[in-house]
């Protein structure tokens, strides 16, 4: 497993180990001992959750706040998604910040997205499985959210705005500086 520090403080991208052969591959997706150990962090998960998408469904920017703040430690195991993660921690220096990445089920690539962060994803094959690890129970009186057109935060989500497809929840999202702030 190879891990590396994106721009943002605390969120890391994971490539496990591919081991391939004529029969197909093995990957380990996660070993608690080993995150821990390169990540020089203490984090134990406790829920997975996994979700089913068409291309064009844009879920997203989530989080919870306070003490229900959630790390999370995601993954796509059918098709591909552009993932995105948005800085929402007051204290940091790259509050209001944000990067995406292509997460597919080719390249097995994660995406650790700490506490304090929105997160969402856009997806770009039909029949997408998406897989997510949080270290904290989800909690509906916590949630929050940035609308995904902030312009302020300007990120391309790479398809046409005609082809998206929004929760109604997701489209009444506050812009970034008026969503709370961690």
């Amino acid at each position: 497993m190879t891990v590396k520090e994106t721009k943002l403080k605390g969120c890391y991208v994971i490539q496990p180990s591919i081991f391939s052969d004529k029969r197909g591959y093995f990957i380990e997706s996660f070993n608690q001992k080993t995150f821990n150990s390169k990540l020089n962090l203490d984090i134990s998960f406790v829920q997975d959750n996994e979700s089913q998408s068409s291309k064009g469904v844009l879920r997203g920017l989530h989080y919870q706040s306070g003490i229900y703040a959630q790390a999370k430690l995601v993954r796509v195991v059918k098709g591909s998604v552009l993932d995105v993660a948005v800085d929402m921690r007051l204290d940091s220096e790259t509050f209001g910040e944000h990067i995406s990445i292509e997460l597919t089920e080719a390249n097995k690539t994660q995406l650790f997205v700490p506490r304090g962060f929105a997160h969402g994803f856009i997806v770009l094959e039909d029949e997408t499985i998406f897989s997510y690890k949080c270290d904290n129970f989800y909690n509906k009186e916590s949630e929050a959210g940035v609308i995904y057109n902030d312009t302020d935060l300007n990120i391309n989500w790479q398809l046409p705005v005609s082809d998206f497809i929004l929760s109604e929840k997701d489209l009444v999202l506050p812009q970034f500086k008026n969503a709370e702030k961690c």
